[in-house]
């Protein structure tokens, strides 16, 4: 499958190295192409190119990615940010209860087809779920129940454990559990290393 992220940072670059070791093909959109990476593109052109695209730019940055892209009509789009600042006492969301940065991004593109995913843990681990001994769970949040399991057979080919948390109002729930990683490995001393993952009574 072709998918074009959206953004060359830490978490598009981990997402690509991902999915090019199990063959998928990556084209990043960014905002000025670096002619000498054939693999860059302006976004509207990232985006009509692939059958998938990825947000995994800053939330803030968003809003411009999703008119560069003409709103993404008719295309399926995960979103792997989460609405963050720095405030009092370190990182924080900005949004929770009663919306997620997932249901501001599909009013913003209404004709897109909208899944929250990839946000759940560092870039780190995107890059290669596959070194834990128990896949590590990420779940995927959207209502379009006709591209769901494109959405959750791409979030399995990276070595994660897909798991169907709903439609798209369950962002309220995943940015929160985002942020829940971001506060252990980050401020409670136990680093990228570590990944949340389901088990099941035997």
């Amino acid at each position: 499958m072709k998918i074009a992220i959206i953004g060359a940072g830490n978490v598009g670059a981990a997402l690509a190295q991902a999915f090019r070791r199990c063959g998928h093909e990556i084209v990043f959109g960014v905002k000025s192409p670096d002619s000498e990476k054939p693999d860059q593109l302006a976004i509207v052109e990232a985006a009509n190119s692939a059958e998938v695209s990825i947000l995994a730019v800053p939330f803030e940055a968003v809003p411009e990615v999703v008119e560069s892209a003409s709103g993404f009509a008719d295309k399926v789009v995960i979103d792997a940010t989460n609405p963050l600042r720095v405030g009092e006492g370190g990182l924080n969301l900005t949004l929770g209860f009663t919306s997620s940065g997932a249901e501001q991004i599909a009013a913003q593109a209404p004709r897109a087809h909208l899944f929250k995913t990839f946000n759940q843990t560092g870039f780190e681990n995107m890059a290669n779920a596959g070194r834990f001994g128990l896949r590590p769970v990420m779940f995927v949040a959207g209502d379009n129940e006709a591209h769901k399991p494109t959405v959750l057979e791409l979030v399995a080919d990276v070595g994660f454990e897909a798991s169907d948390a709903g439609g798209l109002r369950a962002a309220r729930l995943l940015e929160p559990f985002a942020m829940l990683w971001i506060e252990l490995a980050r401020n409670r001393g136990l680093g990228p290393d570590f990944a949340f993952s389901l088990q099941r009574k035997v």
